[in-house]
């Protein structure tokens, strides 16, 4: 067992705070991974704080991490000492079901295991990337291109999949009109990925304050959602909308700015109850009302292959451990653009 630095929680209502804990050896198909740089996902905070359902705490978060391979296990091939590497929200699956075998392990029949606050293989519960080193199994490891940062890199494995996933299953590109609703950790990767794509984007948010940012990363048309006249004007527009927003939205509202089989695709999960479901606003035009999580590995893989191509990392603001408890409470208050990285140096 090796024993390692790590940030956890140790109730719902504690901030987090230093502590160490223990990761298995390295077995035969496992590699062992020096953290580098851990992004700051909203879902920590919803889990940490219980409001997705109690926890069994101490709980180590962070399922978006890149760093360097430090030993692998002796029948690794896919891996090597000294390569550039991610882990996003899933250490393992099944392998076996038919969505696994598919490359959608996201969906595994049997259920994946999360990186951090799940049941692992061996017994214990996972621990995730607020840690200097974490040992996982190579098949749900994903290479770093060299073009990319590892800081900039690290909110893809989790925010540029659940992103680009959609993208992808829906059409982005040329000729489609995508909106993304919210310019946040998620929103403002929407919005590149869709443009790099080829798609037209529009940016929908509550005002008008982040517009030049929009424009910035790739929009072509930004529009407040808290002038009612909005909704009038782009009824019928969009092929694709991809929900970032962790809280409710007026699904009705936004059901009517979707063209004729346009998809409204919902990413962010709320801790909120869920608002009654608008029926005639998904019949009336053949819509479809969907939700989508994170990408598969292949799919990750592949996220990352085009953002290397496409100059495309995550907007962040790299932070010390010391400050994660500052950066949730700047989180709930949308005060970063866009994404905080822990710099795990700072954990050593």
């Amino acid at each position: 067992m090796l024993t390692v630095n790590a940030y956890a929680a140790t109730s719902a209502t504690e901030p987090l705070a230093p502590t160490t804990i223990e990761r298995r050896d390295v077995g035969p198909h496992d590699v062992l991974i020096e953290i580098k740089y851990c992004g700051i996902c909203h879902s920590d905070i919803h889990f940490v704080r219980g409001e997705w359902g109690p926890q069994t705490y101490p709980v180590v978060p962070g399922h978006e991490f890149a760093g360097i391979v430090t030993e692998v296990g002796s029948e690794v091939t896919k891996h090597a000492v000294g390569d550039r590497v991610g882990v996003g929200c899933m250490v393992n699956s099944c392998r076996e079901c038919a969505n696994c075998l598919k490359g959608e392990e996201q969906y595994c029949l049997k259920g994946n295991t999360l990186t951090y606050g799940a049941p692992d293989k061996d017994g214990t519960r996972t621990q995730g990337g607020y840690s200097t080193h974490v040992v996982v199994t190579e098949d749900f490891v994903v290479r770093i291109p060299d073009g990319l940062g590892l800081d900039e890199a690290a909110p893809l494995l989790c925010a540029g999949a659940t992103t680009y996933s959609p993208l992808r299953h829906w059409g982005a590109g040329p000729g489609k009109k995508v909106a993304v609703i919210g310019l946040g950790g998620l929103g403002h990767l929407g919005v590149k990925l869709a443009h790099a794509m080829g798609a037209e984007v529009t940016v929908l948010s509550q005002s008008l304050k982040k517009m030049d940012d929009g424009l910035r990363l790739g929009a072509d048309h930004y529009h407040a959602t808290n002038d009612p006249a909005t909704f009038e004007k782009l009824a019928g527009s969009f092929d694709v909308i991809l929900n970032t927003v962790s809280g409710n939205v007026d699904r009705g509202a936004y059901m009517n700015l979707l063209a004729l089989d346009g998809a409204f695709v919902t990413l962010g999960a709320s801790s909120e109850p869920e608002i009654s479901f608008p029926t005639f606003a998904v019949a009336a035009n053949r819509r479809v009302f969907t939700y989508s999580l994170i990408a598969g590995i292949r799919e990750t893989q592949e996220m990352l292959d085009f953002c290397a191509e496409y100059g495309i990392g995550a907007e962040i603001e790299v932070i010390p451990a010391e400050k994660i408890n500052e950066a949730y409470e700047r989180v709930l208050a949308s005060d970063v653009r866009y994404r905080f990285v822990i710099d795990i140096a700072s954990l050593a």
